[in-house]
């Protein structure tokens, strides 16, 4: 999945995809992450942008960025969360999709974005 590639190459911790197109009219994926801090945050969440609009599909909002605790990049199909870790904690997003199908990340991708760095 394109924008979850773009958050890896940034170093976003704890990457989870939900196929949640079944449960949701809003999206057919979520994506949650986290960074380090609020600077970590937002360049996550403009990694993710830049390259959609590089490919033609610029996000249709993202909201939260000027705190950057938690940034959501609405890509119409695919919605992601970008959060500052002990956001994610307190709010607990994952447990509102646990029922929603979880796709693995392939190892291969998580082995070429984090070898040699």
């Amino acid at each position: 999945m394109i924008s979850a590639t773009q958050a890896l190459e940034k170093k976003a911790s704890d990457v989870i995809i939900y196929n949640v197109g079944e449960a949701s009219s809003i999206s057919d994926y979520i994506i949650i992450c986290s960074g380090s801090s609020d600077r970590h945050v937002k360049a996550i969440a403009d990694n993710v942008s830049k390259h959609m609009k590089e490919l033609g599909h610029a996000p249709l909002s993202i909201e939260g960025y000027s705190d950057g605790n938690w940034v959501l990049v609405d890509l119409d199909d695919i919605i992601m969360h970008v959060f500052y870790q002990p956001i994610r904690e307190y709010f607990r997003l994952e447990e509102l999709w646990s029922g929603a199908e979880r796709l693995e990340i392939p190892a291969e991708l998580l082995n070429s974005l984090t070898i040699g760095k």
